[in-house]
């Protein structure tokens, strides 16, 4: 039964050629994304290690606070180098010039004249000891010279081969680089490379001897890095423990085994949530390939009614008849993963393609194809594909002998197709309680949130696939109107053929149908968000122009301070922001003045108003509606705050107020600018409003541009730009969707192609009593058309709904809004799609001979 199995599947190829292609996308999907996630972390795993493995220690700034750009300032003096050369365990020590917390030490100006990055790097080496630069501490890893020779004196610089590139310049040429806000000429003596280069976001880096460094970095007579090398036989940890007595407060050491072992915890934990999220869309391809797989497999056994019984007939058993179907499902499963492990490997290549189109650059080393890879893929291709072929094996064990001898035997329903749609309205109730306890409930923990979603939805599909054979034909007189109206005769018998057989148009429909539904809610989710976001601005903010940072990162408030000055400008005001430890955990701190904010910001005051502001005082603060209920504060509450420099404070809670969820402009607590400015002494804004006249708009905006590192925006244009990320992330995600919407055009075609197989005798039938060929052609073209649109109908409709319910969920963070002509888009898609699908089986029923069909059985 085997040998028959198998001869039966090559004498199908055309339609095991396009039922394999189902499960060949969804694991070329999971190959993929282990392939792209296991290359891209061991690459980074190459860099840490290699980046610490010519140090055993480093002395460098105590990290207070994480999230903030300024950090503890701490450098240490130059002589410290010899207290740690004449510790018993060190072996050799040199010390580095490199800011760590400076988000501009050295911006390298392009042609162009300005800023070549985002974010610099400004560094001083001892370039006769290479060997011991930038460990744990530097950020950046060893460097490499690549062209040239080092820097010797303040007039030459070596920069980085990238900038280098990207900006045309070669040794010899002068380059202007800002140092710390002030521009210098240098001679490029050299280009370098570093080991982390690749890492996202990449810096432009400016290196010069330790000389010229500390003067231009403002560290005369100081070090921000020191890199210890141990003795033979003195262990990192040992140095840690001798290091430790001469370093102040502010200071710390750290071993490279510490050091490599923290950065590599970090790094897996940032690929395993990107794994995650690109395998559930793997995860989507394959769930859809399953409903082909089933529904192609059903089919089959349909039509071979006759072959079976004839089986049975010659003696055959139930369980062999059963094990031909499943031994021809297992050999699909088998081969299409094959080929979909070998496909992954260019979905990971694509997928780094769209990665750094967006923006984002990954580590970039060998291929990493592991044997887990292999086992997940291939386990995973070959089970569902054995679990879709289950109930049509079982089905075809019930096709009795005596089909054998009748013409047009079909198989007898099953117990339960009675009970479909019965069990299908019970599975869609419970899932719909699971999805609304899962979006509704509260003080439920994110592991079983995304469970009762996750199985919600997955329920959902299954129960609406069983109701749809129920809702086939008043869908299918619905949308299939236009084509009894313009098709003619095969519009007309192309409508009669899709609710011949309901549950097989209700199957293949399905497919599409989950595609769909998902892209719908991603549309009318991201419109929610965006007109949440716009409004929020608007009800927020009142000003002509408004500046903000670049890459989320605040910028110094001499820029800002620039801007305010200029000429024609009526009203201005600045915002501070920095990132401080209140009460132990991270939040954003704004500084206000309270003189000109409410100019431009929209306070809605639950305790407090306006001229709370002038009242804060030394000590004062405002605080959110919503951070003031997550720690059940009220006026009068203390907060203690320490800043990244280990300065701590307290401070009282003078007023509350309500900014909208979905885009607050301003930070958790809120201090007068005064106060503000006393405690951080590297100032930065994240946001400037200005109010002036149009025609100074355009110096704004050049003085804007000259800074490098704020964007200037109108107010609408501002509104619109906070949106742009999400447009984005929603183009990415659409592109990933994308892969299941093309699996269930391969379950159309399938379909269509066995319908066609099926109804040879009927398509000869009709053109011997004078149907064209063009007329065959347009009723499979309206067919298929017809069961795309259900499948549309279908999904729009769960998409819409599971949209309304996630809108409904967080209000504050989404407004209930119909992207119509997205909507319009995903249909007209699903036309192009039923179109496409009916191609190749149009062209087959075109083809066929009329004699041969009339005697096909």
């Amino acid at each position: 039964m085997i040998a028959v199995a198998l001869k039966g599947l090559a004498g199908r190829k055309v339609r095991a050629l396009l039922t394999a292609f189902a499960i060949v996308i969804g694991v070329a999907m999971v190959a993929g994304t282990f392939i792209l996630t296991d290359s891209t972390q061991q690459s980074g795993l190459d860099l840490t290690d290699t980046s610490t493995a010519t140090t055993d220690a480093a002395i460098f700034e105590k990290e207070l606070v994480k999230g903030s750009t300024t950090g503890t300032h701490a450098t240490m003096p130059v002589s410290m180098l010899d207290k740690v050369r004449a510790l018993p365990g060190v072996a050799d020590a040199v010390g580095e010039v490199s800011p760590q917390k400076e988000l501009h030490v050295a911006d390298i100006m392009g042609r162009n004249g300005k800023a070549a990055g985002t974010q610099s790097v400004g560094r001083g080496i001892d370039t006769t000891k290479l060997n011991l630069t930038a460990t744990n501490g530097g950020a950046f890893g060893p460097l490499k010279l690549e062209t040239g020779t080092w820097a010797q004196g303040h007039r030459q610089v070596v920069i980085d081969r990238h900038t280098a590139t990207t900006q045309h310049y070669k040794v010899g040429d002068s380059i202007v680089i800002s140092t710390l806000g002030t521009r210098h000429t240098f001679k490029v003596a050299g280009t370098v490379s570093y080991l982390s280069e690749t890492l996202p976001p990449r810096p432009t880096v400016a290196v010069w001897d330790i000389k010229s460094a500390q003067t231009l970095l403002h560290r005369t007579g100081r070090f921000d890095i020191m890199s210890i090398k141990a003795k033979p036989g003195t262990s990192g940890a040992q140095l840690e423990r001798a290091i430790q007595p001469l370093l102040p407060a502010n200071l710390q050491v750290k071993g490279s085994k510490a050091a490599v072992k923290e950065a590599v915890g970090d790094w897996k934990h940032e690929i395993s949530k990107i794994r995650t999220f690109l395998l559930i869309f793997g995860g989507i391809a394959l769930l859809v390939g399953a409903f082909v797989i089933f529904n192609t497999l059903s089919i089959t056994v349909a039509q071979r009614t006759r072959e079976l019984a004839t089986l049975r007939t010659l003696g055959a058993s139930r369980r062999q008849v059963m094990r031909s179907v499943v031994v021809e499902g297992l050999a699909l499963g088998i081969v299409a993963s094959a080929i979909g492990l070998v496909a992954g490997y260019g979905i990971a290549k694509g997928m780094i393609v769209l990665v750094d189109a967006l923006g984002v650059e990954l580590p970039k080393g060998h291929t990493v194809i592991a044997t887990r890879t292999v086992l997940a893929s291939m386990g995973l291709g070959v089970g569902i594909t054995l679990l879709a072929s289950i109930l049509p094996a079982r089905r075809a064990t019930r096709v009795p002998p005596i089909a054998a001898v009748r013409e047009g035997a079909t198989l007898p329903p099953t117990r339960l197709a009675a009970h479909s749609h019965n069990a299908g309205g019970v599975v869609a109730a419970v899932s719909l309680a699971a999805i609304a306890l899962g979006v509704f409930a509260g003080g439920v923990s994110a592991t079983a949130v995304a469970v009762l979603l996750g199985g919600g939805t997955l329920g959902l599909f299954a129960g609406i696939a069983l109701l749809a054979p129920r809702l086939v034909q008043p869908l299918a007189r619905i949308v299939g109107w236009p084509a009894r109206r313009i098709g003619g005769v095969g519009g007309e018998l192309a409508g009669a053929n899709v609710v011949r057989n309901p549950g097989r148009t209700a199957s293949t429909a399905a497919t599409l149908m989950i595609g769909l539904t998902l892209v719908t809610v991603v549309a009318v989710l991201g419109a929610g968000l965006n007109s949440a976001t716009r409004s929020a601005i608007t009800d927020q903010v009142d000003a002509d122009y408004i500046v903000d940072s670049k890459d989320n990162l605040p910028y110094r408030a001499a820029g800002g301070d620039k801007l305010v000055a200029l000429p024609g400008v009526k009203a201005a005001t600045q915002v501070r922001s920095e990132t401080v430890l209140v009460n132990g955990k991270e939040r954003e701190i704004t500084g206000l003045d309270a003189a000109t904010i409410t100019h431009f910001y929209s306070f809605d005051w639950t305790t407090g108003s306006d001229r709370t502001l002038g009242q804060l005082g030394a000590d004062g603060a405002i605080v959110t509606k919503a951070y003031a209920e997550d720690n059940h504060l009220s006026v009068g509450a203390k907060l203690a705050v320490t800043t990244p420099a280990g300065q701590d404070a307290q401070l009282a809670v003078r007023g509350i107020y309500d900014p909208p969820a979905a885009e607050p402009l301003l930070g958790d607590i809120s201090i007068g600018q005064q106060t503000f400015d006393s405690a951080f002494p590297a100032l930065k804004d994240s946001l400037t409003f200005l109010d002036a006249d149009a025609g100074t708009a355009a110096g704004i905006k050049s003085t804007a541009a000259g800074l490098g590192d704020v964007s200037f925006h109108t107010e609408a244009a501002y509104a619109k730009a906070k949106t742009k990320d999400r447009a984005t992330a929603m183009g990415m995600l659409y592109v990933l969707l994308g892969f299941s919407i093309v699996v269930s055009l391969f379950g159309m075609i399938n379909t269509m192609v066995l319908s066609i197989f099926e109804r040879t005798r009927e398509i000869g039938m009709l053109r011997t009593i004078g149907m064209t060929r063009r007329q065959a052609r347009r009723m499979i073209r309206h067919e298929s058309v017809i069961t795309a649109l259900i499948g549309a109908t279908l999904g729009l409709g769960l998409g819409l709904f599971l949209a309304v319910l996630g809108t409904q969920a967080m209000p504050d963070l989404a407004t209930l809004t119909i992207p119509w002509l997205a909507l319009g888009s995903f249909t007209l898609v699903a036309v192009l799609a039923g179109i496409g699908a009916a191609v190749l089986p149009a062209r087959r029923a075109s083809r066929l001979n009329v004699l041969d069909a009339v005697q096909y059985e």
